[in-house]
């Protein structure tokens, strides 16, 4: 058998050694962690103020900038004030909270974004029965009780990842990376954690298959569609959803098929801050300039 050896915390080693880097890290997390903050928040405030955007497509955009606030701020400030104070200690407790509520988050907008797809489907391709079936409370709801339900089921094998460690308790990443765990874990963990990320990635791949049937439905119905103003109205409410969706699936991809570095490197420190951050950051920007309802809303509340 393997010696086990339980610690209470682990050492977050990165990329940037010295203090200068760290520094720099730190203000660039800062730099970016605010404008994820100042976008997301933007474009609720824009929504809820706007009575127009009063429908459930906007709702569900609320409710992925929410999302996207909070989990943001799982991981960014923990690693931003341990850039700037030179403190790269996490306890246990702080990292099993972050990977727990990471994982929520995740699993709550990938919910989100399934029912936004179905959403976009039925209201270009069943407009009469579209207020019938699509509520502004229901399926934000139904996403919200999915994501709990799913963390909930997942806490208890990361809680034994981290207390189960085989070699050490350094961590090659700014955060508690699910990767960079499983690394340092006993076999008997992994085994029980590959049987989870099996089931997990079997009903992904249904969702996955769900929503790409949805959007050729969209398309095809899209480009029957005579009208010109129509058919640009109709794509550019898909276009944004389409992109998220696809940056999502991208992050979830290097987050879990990514190298699992065994010293900090460059390359790591990017990859970690394309799925931990890039999606919140870029997500407003996207649903602001392609979503004209939204860009004009904007434009008129700034100029008020």
């Amino acid at each position: 058998m393997d010696n086990l050896t339980v610690f209470t915390e682990f050492l977050l080693v990165d990329f940037a050694g010295s203090w200068e880097p760290q520094v720099l890290q730190g203000v660039l997390f800062l730099v970016i962690y605010l404008g994820a903050l100042t976008g997301n928040l933007v474009t609720v405030t824009v929504i809820m103020t706007d009575t127009h955007l009063h429908s459930p497509m906007y709702f569900f955009i609320i409710s992925v900038a929410l999302i996207d606030c909070g989990s943001i701020s799982v991981i960014v400030p923990k690693a931003i004030v341990n850039s700037m104070t030179g403190c790269k200690t996490i306890s246990l407790t702080e990292c099993a909270a972050q990977i727990f509520l990471y994982l929520l988050f995740a699993e709550v907008e990938f919910a989100l974004l399934v029912v936004m797809s179905y959403d976009c489907y039925m209201a270009i391709c069943d407009p009469l029965h579209y207020r019938l079936i699509i509520t502004q409370s229901l399926f934000p709801g139904h996403s919200w009780l999915l994501g709990l339900w799913s963390g909930l089921l997942c806490c208890p094998h990361r809680s034994s990842v981290q207390a189960s460690s085989t070699k050490t308790n350094v961590i090659h990443q700014y955060f508690c990376d699910i990767p960079q765990i499983l690394r340092i874990s006993c076999s008997d963990v992994q085994f029980s954690e590959f049987v989870l990320l099996a089931v997990s990635a079997s009903l992904i791949l249904v969702c996955l298959a769900f929503m790409f049937l949805s959007y050729v439905k969209i398309f095809s119905t899209v480009f029957k569609i005579l009208s010109m103003e129509a058919r640009n109205k109709a794509i550019s409410t898909c276009i944004p959803q389409l992109a998220i969706l696809l940056l999502f699936h991208i992050s979830g991809e290097v987050s879990v098929l990514g190298h699992i570095a065994k010293k900090p490197s460059l390359k790591n420190l990017l990859m970690a801050m394309f799925y931990t951050m890039v999606l919140p950051f870029v997500n407003p920007i996207i649903y602001c300039l392609h979503i004209k309802e939204i860009n004009g809303s904007l434009r008129r509340m700034f100029s008020r």
